[in-house]
């Protein structure tokens, strides 16, 4: 399992085991961690500061932008319609039709998620563990349960100004 020499890899990028992943046409940016068994597959984009765990697919189309945590196991689609053949010929990479998906700045998307086709997952937003993302989720919302279902907004990160009396 290689990490092709077609990846764009960032500065500080750490592959913990990289004989242990399949990276190939992809872009992973800066500070990013990525763990065992990843694949992330031709044009797919991980932003700067993400944390990819282990056993995770990310296949062509997906968009992470920076500071998302991506859980163990997380699968990600992108064909609506997958299909081996058709009228008996071998289906080819000619006939997938990618429909991309993207993962905001600061989401946080727990283990054994599943994200269909198309789906968008909002800044900030929690993805509870193994939920079936099958419709967008609006930034700063809980989304969980198979399928995944809305729950409430979560407060943006308050920061304080230790110098304001």
């Amino acid at each position: 399992m290689p990490i092709s020499a077609n990846v764009v890899l960032g500065h500080g990028v750490q592959i913990f085991h990289p004989d242990l992943v399949n990276l190939y046409g992809c872009t992973v940016d800066d500070e990013t961690k990525i763990g065992a068994f990843v694949e992330v597959q031709k044009n797919a984009f991980i932003g700067n500061r993400c944390k990819i765990s282990s056993h995770t697919f990310i296949c062509e189309g997906v968009t992470i932008e920076d500071e998302v945590f991506v859980g163990h196991g997380v699968m990600f689609i992108n064909d609506l319609y997958p299909r081996a053949t058709e009228d008996g010929r071998l289906q080819t990479e000619a006939d997938c039709q990618v429909v991309p998906s993207r993962v905001k700045r600061g989401a946080s998307i727990g283990s054994g998620v599943v994200i269909l086709p198309g789906v968008t997952i909002g800044e900030g937003a929690p993805i509870g563990a193994g939920a079936v993302m099958t419709h967008d989720v609006p930034d700063h919302h809980i989304a969980k349960g198979v399928p995944a279902r809305l729950g409430r907004t979560v407060p943006r990160k308050q920061t304080t100004d230790s110098s304001a009396s």
